[in-house]
């Protein structure tokens, strides 16, 4: 064998290497976009899976939030009518003790005893011997409480709106 025969022989087998390497280059690239597009979609997935169940969480924090403000004109208007019942009560209970007034005999036509045989009791939220303390009005202790409540709960349902859209 000369030396020109051996290059010639040199030369094919790099050319069939380079040949190989190339062929199998190609697959090995393809086979790892295949691997990286499927990737791709399951992560394409994922973030699609996230944003709807960000969705939902927003839509029940604003339902909570627009039942907060339902829950809290309900309370309202309860807190309201209440008032407006304690008035009526207040009223009805001022027109008995005139009514007694003017059916008692020791008490003269301006609500003054003759006789200083019952002490009258001073009405609720006055002091004694006070004539410019005004009643307290207000609604029930416990009717406020639930107020605030509501108006708690409203604001939670606001900032887990707002909190709850946010993925890191």
């Amino acid at each position: 064998m000369d030396s020109g025969q051996l290059m010639w022989i040199v030369i094919v087998i790099a050319l069939v290497i380079v040949g190989v390497v190339i062929f199998f280059g190609r697959k090995w690239k393809l086979k790892t976009d295949r691997r990286r597009a499927v990737e791709m979609r399951q992560t394409a997935k994922t973030d699609e899976l996230g944003a709807r169940e960000g969705e939902a969480k927003a839509s029940r924090a604003e339902a909570d939030a627009k039942q907060a403000e339902v829950d809290a004109e309900r309370l309202r208007r309860e807190a309201h009518d209440r008032q407006e019942d304690a008035q009526t009560v207040r009223e009805r209970s001022q027109e008995r003790v005139r009514e007694a007034d003017e059916l008692d005999p020791d008490v003269d036509a301006g609500g003054c005893q003759d006789a200083p045989t019952v002490e009258r009791q001073p009405p609720p939220g006055r002091a004694r011997g006070s004539s410019n303390v005004l009643p307290r009005r207000g609604l029930v202790p416990s009717l406020n409480f639930l107020i605030w409540v509501g108006v708690v709960l409203l604001i939670l349902a606001v900032i887990g709106y707002f909190f709850g859209r946010r993925r890191i």
